[in-house]
């Protein structure tokens, strides 16, 4: 099948050789074309993709929508799938991009998602991925809500790849500017409309960011916002997976010897509850 990758820009200068030389390299696939969307930026990333001869689409920052930038690159692709990364990114398997759609055009599913791998030095971000981003494969599908309940919708379109024809039947992100969560956003969609979503083990990609307590404050007050907006999600339980994280997380630093993270660690866990708070009350 013919894949398209679909990547939005923005101050991206450090990433776009790095990240297009990791796409460059893939076998065993067949790359129809790579859309990037440039927002205007405010660094070099425009003159970046001059010089490797890299063909762009540009917005303004107004334009700029996580939902409808992707949907609107989504209908126009050429690929039979589409694959969404970001641009932050780092590629180093040559079979990254095979083992992700494998499942899609063996039938398997109708959408994937990518391991992500967090960088050494993040250690929070390290060893939430350990136990969001298993060693494991698994399918799921409407069957599994019993059990794993808002899980069942977990999917990250930092590395993911949608079958167009689904996309298309689903209507994308039904034409709604959606700041955060857009990934799960079509990962219900897709679940609730009898399709499958593989989380792809083998597929695997580095990508972590160590937030500041008022970045992670910000991040969890959008995810707040989301799930006020679309208050159906509530309904289906997390099972305590935040105190999950969290007690594995402290497992973790007490096993390393890392102690002196335990401040940070709560501290970047009260941003994440305040913030969740606050996004849910705000209309």
């Amino acid at each position: 099948m013919g894949i398209t990758i679909i990547c939005p820009l923005y101050n991206g200068e450090k990433y776009i050789k790095n990240l297009y030389s990791g796409i460059r390299k893939q076998k065993n696939v067949d790359i129809v074309e790579i859309k990037f969307i440039l927002t205007e930026s405010k660094d070099g990333s425009e003159e970046v993709l001059k010089e490797l001869n890299i063909s762009y689409d540009k917005i303004t920052p107004k334009e700029f929508s996580h939902s409808l930038v992707r949907e609107k690159a989504g209908f126009e692709a050429k690929g039979d799938i589409i694959v969404f990364i970001t641009q932050d990114i780092s590629i180093h398997d040559e079979n990254w991009l095979y083992e992700l759609v494998k499942g899609i055009e063996e039938e398997e599913c109708e959408a994937a998602f990518s391991r992500q791998i967090a960088y050494e030095d993040h250690f929070i971000e390290k060893y939430t991925r350990e136990i969001n981003y298993p060693e494991i494969s698994r399918v799921v599908s409407k069957k599994d809500i019993e059990k794993l309940g808002l899980m069942t919708f977990f999917f990250s379109d930092a590395s993911s790849a949608i079958l167009k024809e689904t996309f298309i039947k689903l209507n994308g992100y039904d034409n709604k500017n959606l700041p955060t969560n857009e990934d799960m956003y079509i990962a219900y969609k897709l679940i609730m409309n009898g399709y499958k979503i593989k989380y792809v083990a083998e597929s695997k990609v580095i990508h972590s960011h160590e937030l500041s307590f008022k970045e992670t404050l910000k991040r969890y007050k959008d995810i707040g916002k989301f799930f006020n907006e679309n208050s159906y999600l509530n309904k289906f339980s997390a099972n305590e997976r935040g105190l999950d994280v969290l007690f594995y997380i402290l497992k973790r630093i007490f096993k390393e010897g890392r102690i002196y993270l335990l401040p940070k660690i709560i501290l970047n866990f009260f941003a994440r509850f305040i913030g969740m708070k606050i996004g849910k009350l705000n209309n």
